[in-house]
């Protein structure tokens, strides 16, 4: 499912809630779980089950159906169905009375999600949330939609005649109703081996890999965008990170020459920081706190759909980070530091573990929070730097979004420092002041609610985020941040020797999926990475061990999405797409490769080139689908670097080696650092038997662990690097 499909239940919904407010003081037996997003429907008139054997076991004993409720803490539409629907007693006493009703958050249970918005799709054409499908009391889909209004109205019908028809069908028309939900079991039947095809065993001696795929999918890629205001296709507007990560990885196989498509040479990196700068001005950026809003409604990258998700930061942090190193421009640098900063100010658990989602409701109003009127502003700043976040930020008295501003800035810095009078410097230092006080005034009122649940894969994302940008950008606090959630993810969020799915309030629960293994992996090679310590690379691979016994599907060469230990469901779920993260699949793949570079082991790398080469030219045909996947076939086709620095971590000379690695953009390379000798040097393959050079710390650049002579001078690595 894509991005696109996320508000699409939205489309047919622009009105005022309507319904009776929560009038009534019920809990129900969603009061006993940690999802935020489930606790507030605890106090609902509806009786809730939570997934479990206990709801379909009732629906089998009653000969009901089953309707399944799916959605997520910081989703506006959610929150209106519930207000209009399931908070209203009269609508509450149809649905006990006519189903067994449950509830699920699609940030728990990704699988169960997964699986039904596939039937709501197939079945009404679009998808979206808050998600409503009517099950058989097996689980097997016969009816499903999005969002449904209190009453009939628009054409469309209001629940209650929903509730009434599906109920009547499955009461009268049971026949039909069986034969569409078994429709959908040979559907899921048939699915396990969906668009995969078995690979055969590859020789990877002899496997010779070509980029042309690469160069046909940027192609594909550039097609798609706005050459006007960056980003890819029309309103609404994703940021779609993982497209733009896979045109950067392209632009340095242009510049290495290891790639020769002249009609992409001068025209990919253009489109790319067009993006990137119009991204960073607009109201999809929180201009005051750091980090991005969800997506655009509109093509410029104006009015955001307000919710705050971790992931999205996590994976725009990256992007924004290598875009600085790749072109040494300080505003890419600018970027990424505030959303880091964003997220340990505001979405870091004490206990080392980061937040999911911030609303985009505040006091029931959507962005409410994050809207400033004139007078606000001239109530907070001095006239000077009034002047000057008014000029820069396009503040009128007539606003620009129902009657008050978005905040996004309209002109160069420097026209406006121009405009007033100031040099560029004296405006660049009011900004910061600027952005300080209105913090300040903003912290003042009611916040959107916060998703405090930590998830696993959310967490692998931007653990590695915080990793890399810790190395790149020097700086210590992104580092004790990386290894305090390392450090949580493998003691908090570990039970018996496995992964969960996610935490809160110390309590981790659910079974963990491909995409929390892999992702979690892959922070911790990140981690390892940026400071030496073997004990995550050790980690990392005790769970790409893990993740092939229990998701390896040796009979078409892939991964499913849950253990082979987890629950039965009605189908096993398998997606190779990304969506608006990347694909299980894909950050498994990616973790295996990066793993069998820093130990040697190629039946990792075998694994990973089993899923992707068979997958090549799909991926290139859909890159929008496969932006992660792409990435990944970047690093089997190569070269990858092995890059090896042996010396004491602290030295003056091990450090200087460190910053010439850390500095540049190098997409498809590992890293690894330890004294001879040392614990990490045992641990880590690529380090052993590398000696010092005449005594002093060495740099070691390798290709399938074969190196070139070591280096001692940081300007020789340079050199080489390049």
């Amino acid at each position: 499912m894509s991005d696109h499909d996320e508000e699409a239940s939205a489309a047919n919904a622009k009105h005022a809630p309507e319904g009776d407010g929560p009038a009534h003081h019920h809990t129900n037996r969603l009061a006993d779980e940690t999802s935020p997003y489930l606790l507030q429907h605890a106090h609902n008139p509806v009786d809730w089950y939570p997934w479990g054997q206990e709801a379909f076991e009732r629906a089998r004993a009653e000969d009901k159906p089953i309707l399944l409720s799916v959605g997520y803490s910081a989703c506006h539409w959610c929150h209106v169905m519930a207000h209009e629907c399931f908070e209203n007693e009269e609508t509450a006493g149809l649905m006990n009375a006519l189903f067994v009703n449950i509830k699920v958050d699609r940030e728990e249970r990704p699988d169960v999600d997964a699986l039904y918005m596939q039937a709501t799709q197939a079945l009404t054409g679009g998808g979206g949330w808050p998600m409503t499908v009517f099950l058989t009391p097996d689980g097997a889909p016969f009816f499903a939609g999005t969002y449904f209004p209190p009453r009939d109205r628009y054409g469309m019908p209001g629940f209650p005649t929903v509730l009434r028809h599906v109920s009547e069908a499955y009461r009268d028309r049971r026949e039909d109703v069986e034969r569409q939900a078994e429709a959908f079991r040979e559907f899921y039947r048939e699915q396990g081996g969906l668009r995969l095809r078995p690979s055969p065993d590859l020789d990877l001696r002899a496997l010779r890999l070509d980029p042309a795929p690469l160069a046909d999918a940027a192609d594909r890629l550039l097609a798609q965008m706005d050459a006007v205001n960056g980003g890819f296709g029309r309103a609404p507007k994703f940021p779609h990170p993982m497209g733009l990560d896979l045109l950067l990885r392209v632009e340095t196989r242009l510049r290495a020459g290891s790639l020769v498509a002249p009609d992409l040479r001068g025209r990919l990196l253009p489109l790319v920081e067009l993006t990137l700068d119009h991204m960073a001005a607009g109201g999809i950026y929180d201009q005051v706190g750091g980090g991005f809003h969800r997506y655009s409604v509109d093509a410029r990258w104006q009015v955001p759909h307000f919710e705050k998700m971790l992931y999205d930061n996590a994976l725009l942090a990256r992007t924004y980070l290598a875009a600085f190193q790749l072109t040494g421009r300080p505003r890419y640098r600018g970027v990424c530091i505030e959303i880091l900063d964003y997220v340990l100010r505001e979405m870091t658990d004490p206990a080392g573990g980061f937040y999911s989602t911030q609303d985009a409701d505040s006091e029931g109003v959507e962005g409410k929070f994050y809207l400033w009127d004139r007078d606000d502003l001239r109530a907070t700043l001095p006239a000077a730097e009034c002047a000057l976040a008014e000029r820069l930020f396009g503040v009128t008295a007539e606003g620009n979004f129902e009657g008050h501003n978005i905040l996004r800035i309209v002109e160069p810095l420097e026209d406006a420092a121009a405009a007033l009078g100031l040099t560029e410097s004296q405006a660049r230092g009011m900004v910061g002041s600027i952005r300080c006080q209105l913090y300040g005034r903003r912290a003042e009122r009611v916040p959107p609610g916060r998703d405090d649940k930590v998830i696993a894969g959310w967490n692998g994302l931007m653990l590695r985020a915080m990793a890399e940008a810790a190395r790149a950008l020097g700086r210590d606090d992104y580092r004790t941040a990386a290894e305090a959630n390392a450090a949580f993810l493998l003691e908090s969020l570990t039970t018996d020797g496995h992964l969960r799915r996610t935490w809160r309030a110390g309590r981790a629960k659910g079974e963990a999926y491909l995409e929390d293994e892999a992702a979690v992996a892959g922070g911790l090679i990140s981690t390892y990475e940026g400071t030496g310590n073997p004990r995550w690379l050790t980690a990392a691979r005790a769970l790409a061990d893990d993740f092939i016994a229990r998701f390896w599907d040796d009979a078409v060469g892939g991964f499913f999405d849950t253990a082979s230990d987890h629950e039965r469901l009605i189908g096993r779920p398998r997606e190779l797409t990304d969506n608006a993260t990347p694909s299980g699949t894909s950050l498994a793949v990616e973790t295996l490769l990066r793993l069998a570079a820093l130990t040697g082991a190629l039946a990792y790398r075998e694994r990973a080139a089993r899923v992707l080469v068979p997958l090549a030219p799909a991926m290139s045909e859909q890159p929008s689908s496969f932006g992660h996947l792409l990435a990944a076939l970047d690093d089997l086709i190569g070269p990858l670097h092995e890059i090896a620095i042996v010396g004491a971590p602290a030295d003056a000379a091990t450090r200087a080696l460190l910053d010439v690695v850390n500095a540049r953009y190098l997409p498809r390379s590992v890293l690894a650092v330890g004294e001879p000798g040392s614990e990490a040097s045992r641990a880590v393959s690529l380090l052993a038997d590398r000696p010092l050079l005449d005594g002093h710390p060495a740099a070691y650049v390798c290709q399938d662990f074969v190196c070139q002579a070591p280096i001692a001078e940081p300007t020789a690595l340079a050199a080489q690097l390049e």
